[in-house]
């Protein structure tokens, strides 16, 4: 049996800033509670939201002292960057409409940057925080939590290593049901940004996790789209926004893909799961099953590797927290983002420069690439569905 790996700690407590994550937001305490698994950072200040009263309430209950508590994010980032004891790095959970200004506001001021997907709206925003971080010399990460499961670091490397031979053809599907009925209408409040326009940008449902779908493939195979052609559905009518999609790849070197995002797919939770087949070989992983990974080779059975009981790679292993038959699952894989981000962040606070594993976690690149995939999918089914070239 394989025993958990151990946590790794910073040689000193990182501090961070959150905007955000306030009182009846989902996503911010999962960010908190992520980076707690490790006590990688410690939250010292915060904008929680629009509304000064959430944000003090919010402050109180995390014990953030008052005089951390901004009434903008533009406050923050400026008072922040003239503290001795300032944020090391903002992490940014708001509706997708504000994520470029907030994020290119700490930026500008020498401030590490942690972002919800999709990055931005458009791809020349999204480039243009990506030169602006490199060019500050700061660490930017886009929180494509999927990646950071040990079986999908093992699946990685098996297909890097050529294990299933030449990739021919990727499927990967997200379905859920919640948008099966018009919830946005009785005031849920994640169903009603997701559906504005105004918050949410040109998609809900490839915006919302269909980009998961692509930066999965992409994570995992290394493969780039060359082209794609999309339908995006709204099933209910009164719906601005897509609540279905399907799309067709074709990626650069002759490998093929079919993906399928849905948020009306009654009798699924958060079904992503992705199948990759080459020529020797396939590989399969399912989010709601994140401690296994299926490989079929040619010619060999089919076998089932566990997280925990079986030998992964050390890289993949070392992101594997506790022991066989104890399920690791959505906040263990958000830890390990951010374990590996707090690790990158502390080397080169300690005037070093990071290494490829303390680097594994998705950067700006990986958030520009999800911006031009929800671009291109909406401009090909507006045009009818067509084949659109992805460069």
């Amino acid at each position: 049996m394989i025993e958990g790996g151990t946590s790794s700690g910073t040689a000193s407590r990182l501090r961070y800033g959150m905007v955000g994550g306030g009182q009846g937001a989902f996503i911010g305490d999962v960010h908190r509670k992520a980076i707690a698994l490790d006590a990688s950072a410690e939250l010292a200040a915060g904008c929680f939201s629009r509304d000064p009263a959430n944000t003090r309430e919010t402050g109180k209950v995390l014990r953030i002292p008052a005089d951390r508590l901004y009434s903008t994010f533009e406050e923050m980032a400026e008072e922040e960057a003239k503290r001795a004891d300032r944020i090391d790095f903002a992490v940014i959970v708001t509706p997708n409409a504000l994520h470029y200004a907030a994020a290119k506001a700490f930026l500008a001021r020498g401030i590490h940057v942690v972002c919800d997907k999709p990055l931005t709206f458009e791809v020349a925003e999204a480039e243009e925080l990506a030169a602006l971080a490199k060019r500050n010399k700061l660490l930017f990460c886009v929180t494509y939590t999927y990646t950071g499961y040990p079986a999908v670091k093992h699946a990685r490397e098996l297909i890097a290593r050529g294990e299933i031979g030449e990739l021919r053809f990727v499927n990967a599907e997200y379905p859920q049901e919640w948008l099966a009925t018009a919830i946005e209408k009785d005031g849920q409040k994640q169903a009603s940004w997701r559906t504005d326009p105004a918050l949410a940008g040109k998609s809900n449902c490839v915006g919302d996790i269909g980009s998961h779908a692509e930066n999965m493939v992409s994570y995992l195979t290394g493969l780039r789209i060359k082209s794609v052609c999309a339908r995006l559905d709204s099933f209910l009518p009164e719906r601005r926004l897509d609540d279905n999609a399907s799309i067709m790849v074709e990626y650069v070197g002759g490998a093929k893909g079919l993906y399928w995002s849905s948020q009306i797919a009654v009798g699924y939770d958060n079904a992503l799961r992705v199948r990759v087949f080459g020529s020797a070989g396939s590989i399969q992983w399912s989010q709601e099953n994140p401690n296994y990974l299926t490989v079929s080779k040619l010619g060999e059975p089919t076998v089932t590797l566990s997280r925990g009981r079986d030998s992964f790679f050390p890289h993949a292993q070392s992101y594997s927290r506790i022991p066989s038959g104890h399920p690791e699952g959505y906040f263990e894989a958000f830890a390990n983002i951010y374990k590996t981000f707090a690790s990158a962040l502390a080397t080169v606070k300690a005037g070093g420069t990071p290494s490829a594993a303390q680097l594994d976690f998705p950067s700006a690149d990986e958030g520009i690439d999800g911006v031009k995939f929800i671009g291109k999918c909406v401009e090909s089914s507006q045009k009818g569905a067509v084949w659109i070239d992805f460069h």
